[in-house]
């Protein structure tokens, strides 16, 4: 049976179509309610940004928010900062990181920095690739590294820290073409980093890893399977934990097909326990349905919590564009506490968006 005539059969059926390819599908929503766009890109200092800005990671310190994104510029893309106090008019500040010499595993990009705060030291654990994309875009290509650098506070200076090396790809396993980093959690006597695998298994398959380690200045040991199948098509990890209900949401960044493959939606997975994850327990959070700036390609996902409800950053490029280049960074917002939606076998009550809320009180 074509794969058209098994779409045709599931919308008729009231189900939502699978992917042409037969990739999996969310078919639960916990719509997020759109800000907009909140940094463009093309002004960043020195022209850092000219070309976009994308992959996005923010976090808070002192009641200041940081913004860490990915600068496509002259010399390649590079991790960057902003800052704000209220998480929509935000300050370029410029890279925070450069590339690395020849040979090295940055030495063409130095992307996405992720950090962690352990007492008083800051962690980052940032993207480093050898290989890109010809010029002007200069695109950071396979292998995906997961590389170690150090700051002073939450604003830097960052300094690499050339001689650790937290895990990298292995032939032979789900995580054999990218090894990049994720959000890193305290769990018991340990640290999980949620990383993102793929390999080549027909095509680029992608999931999340966890890797394992008591020594955020050390080596870091990976679950031999990832912690939902390949087939699921996603990348890149942010996470909130509801204490209401005790649940963990894993948010992260789908990737579609179309004529190509492209960043399509954030979609978010819910778990009790950080180290067991059904791939059946998903919904679509933004996509080009609620989304009020970009109808088909939304990327890479960060959240952070501002009182009673729920920041989501993410980029995108607007439009109809599914391109890499020229993207921005947008805002959307959950109402806390966080459940998850209507239809799954854990939860019944449905997720408001902020509208219904604010249906509710009038």
């Amino acid at each position: 049976m074509s794969v058209v005539l098994i779409a045709a059969l599931a919308v008729s059926a009231g189900e939502s179509p699978k992917y042409r390819d037969g990739r999996p599908a969310a078919t639960l929503r916990l719509n997020a309610k759109d800000h907009g766009m909140v940094l463009r890109y093309g002004d960043g200092p020195g022209k850092c940004d000219i070309l976009g800005a994308r992959d996005v990671w923010v976090f808070e310190d002192d009641g200041v928010y940081y913004m860490h994104y990915d600068a496509a510029g002259p010399k390649g893309w590079l991790c960057s900062l902003a800052v704000s106090r209220d998480l929509v008019k935000w300050a370029k500040k410029g890279p925070i990181l450069d590339l690395g010499r020849p040979g090295e595993g940055d030495s063409k990009g130095a992307c996405y920095g992720v950090t962690y705060r352990d007492g008083e030291k800051w962690h980052m654990f940032y993207l480093g690739t050898p290989n890109v994309t010809a010029r002007p875009n200069l695109i950071p290509a396979f292998p995906y590294l997961t590389m170690k650098a150090k700051g002073i506070s939450a604003s830097g200076p960052w300094i690499k820290q050339k001689t650790i090396v937290p895990f990298r790809p292995k032939p032979g396993t789900y995580y054999s073409t990218t090894a990049s980093p994720g959000q890193v959690i305290k769990h018991g006597d340990e640290y999980l980093q949620f990383f993102s695998a793929s390999t080549r298994k027909g095509g680029i398959k992608r999931t999340l890893g966890i890797a394992r380690t008591k020594d955020l200045d050390g080596p870091w040991t990976v679950d031999p399977k990832p912690i939902v199948p390949l087939e699921e098509q996603i990348e890149n990890s942010t996470f909130y934990y509801e204490k209401t209900n005790k649940t963990w949401f894993l948010f992260t960044n789908h990737i579609g097909v179309d004529r190509g493959e492209y960043t399509d939606a954030v979609w978010v997975y819910w778990s009790k326990d950080l180290n067991k994850w059904d791939p059946n327990n998903k919904a679509v959070v933004l996509d080009g349905k609620n989304c009020t700036w970009s109808n088909k390609c939304i990327g890479l996902p960060s959240v952070v919590q501002v009182g009673k409800r729920l920041a989501l950053f993410y980029d995108a490029p607007g439009g109809d564009s599914t391109s890499h280049m020229k993207r921005s960074i947008g805002l959307a917002w959950l109402n806390l506490p966080l459940s998850p939606p209507a239809g799954n076998k854990e939860k019944k009550a449905e997720q408001d968006t902020p509208a219904d809320a604010d249906k509710r009180r009038r």
